[in-house]
């Protein structure tokens, strides 16, 4: 039994890999990628791509894995469908005529693809590990994000759609590993489908627990400060004189390591309730560490907030899947891990990226779709951020740095000499005033969570039931 869960656990352990090597490639840099190649007004639907699969997806999804196929094959036709479709990105987004619209639909299929994977691959994992060694498992995701924004980086690709091809050849990659993955038959398989299940209403039975209702709305709160990060962060790092955007926001996850590997420690000292809240005031200091950095470009709290990275997103995000899959019944633990991604990844950072891009062009190009709702009232935006990248893009000229120079960029600031001094004040500033909404906003939801979220459940690793 122990030489298979060892096996187990390798094998789950590249599939973390490649999975979350997928979605880094292209992803962390994405609104530095549109802005440089002319197409910036479709940053708020490219990046709703990503909520919009996760709201989407699960309603079918879920139910397939739950009852028909084993999951295993529903990733590995999902990876190779999405693949696909990321490899189409390039031709479209950098023809003779670009056409954003169409980059923005192949954006969306993946992602439709993509999104229930997240879910998929932790029911996979919590079918054939322990529950205190699933940190050891999804680790392995955070070392693919963090080679893949390396390797972006040192390709020079940060701006270029290049990246999808990295990161198609990666996703057709792993759907057919997939096919490899552990055996994970359908726990429902033989009952029959109804609406009930179709819409995940057995899942949304778990809303009856107090404990739990506080925190999936919580957790689907503070998403949407949190999209103010993976949203604009490539375009602050580049304004505030970072060489190598991509290359650096992966110290966040190498550090993520750390904190991952000692989530068993921490949940057994702190429990549920703690974990989470320490998760949610983390974003409250990182956004904090940015906005007061930036009027002076000061580079240590710069990097202090990319580096808490680990506890905001271990501590918040890898501790609710292990709470979710510790409270649901085992027959509907896909599902509740679905509703999970459901509401963080879809609907609130769905809201969250409308509100910021909203924000951040002032009400101008972004609108995600149907929704065109003008978010300029809620908060400054930077309106010259575009202007300080082009000036500081023209100050540095041409350079061709080899790889180990491009390696070490990742630490490398360097305001170049000719950039408007007043220009970039004002942009600081307006990066300043933009950072403190959503650490407003973080910490409202944590005092919300700390008052009303009350339940003495434990995760332990022999603990197999859900009530």
């Amino acid at each position: 039994m122990s030489d298979l869960r060892s096996t187990n656990t390798i094998k789950l352990s590249v599939m973390m890999f490649l999975q979350f090597f997928t979605w880094g490639a292209w992803f962390a840099t994405l609104g530095l990628c549109l802005g440089g190649n002319g197409l910036g007004d479709f940053s708020a639907g490219a990046y709703g791509a990503a909520p919009l699969g996760a709201m989407i997806a699960p309603l079918f999804l879920g139910l397939i894995a739950d009852r028909f196929f084993p999951s295993q094959k529903v990733m590995g036709v999902l990876f190779l469908i999405g693949g696909f479709l990321l490899l189409l990105v390039p031709g479209v987004a950098t023809g003779d005529e670009p056409n954003g619209k169409i980059m923005v639909w192949l954006m969306i299929g993946n992602m439709v693809c993509y999104m229930p994977t997240l879910g998929l691959g932790n029911s996979i994992s919590f079918a054939h590990i322990d529950r205190l060694a699933f940190p050891k498992v999804r680790v392995w995701g955070t070392i693919g994000w963090i080679v893949a924004g390396l390797a972006v980086g040192i390709l020079g690709w940060s701006a270029k759609f290049n990246m999808f091809y990295l990161a198609g050849g990666a996703s057709l990659a792993l759907g057919v590993y997939s096919f490899f993955l552990p055996h994970t038959p359908p726990p429902a398989k033989g009952e029959p489908v109804n609406v009930r299940a179709l819409l995940m209403v057995d899942a949304f039975g778990l809303f009856k627990r107090p404990a739990f209702a506080v925190f999936m709305i919580c957790s689907m709160l503070i998403c949407i400060p949190a999209a103010y990060y993976f949203g604009t962060m490539g375009n602050y790092l580049g304004n505030t004189g970072f060489v190598q955007p991509a290359s650096t926001m992966t110290i966040g996850q190498m550090l993520e390591i750390f904190f991952m590997l000692l989530i068993p420690f921490f949940f057994r000292k702190l429990g549920v309730k703690w974990m989470i809240l320490v998760g949610m005031l983390a974003w409250v200091a990182r956004y904090l560490l940015f906005a007061f950095g930036a009027p002076d470009q000061v580079i240590w709290m710069i990097f202090l907030g990319v580096a808490i990275h680990g506890i905001c997103y271990d501590f918040f995000f890898v501790t609710g899947f292990m709470y979710t899959d510790r409270v649901a019944p085992k027959k509907i633990q896909s599902q509740a891990q679905s509703m999970l991604v459901f509401f963080t990844q879809g609907i609130g950072m769905y809201i969250g990226y409308a509100i910021t891009f909203g924000i951040f062009y002032q009400g101008g190009p972004a609108k995600l779709f149907w929704i065109n709702t003008d978010f300029s009232g809620l908060g400054d935006g930077v309106t010259k951020f575009g202007e300080l990248d082009g000036a500081i893009s023209t100050a540095r000229g041409d350079a061709d740095p080899g790889f180990l120079e491009q390696l070490g960029q990742m630490f490398s600031v360097k305001m170049p000499e000719g950039v408007d001094g007043t220009l970039l004040s004002d942009t600081m500033a307006q990066w300043k005033s933009f950072w403190m909404f959503p650490a407003i906003m973080a910490a409202v939801v944590a005092v919300i969570f700390f008052l009303a979220f009350w339940d003495k459940i434990k995760v332990t690793e022999d603990d197999e039931t859900g009530e």
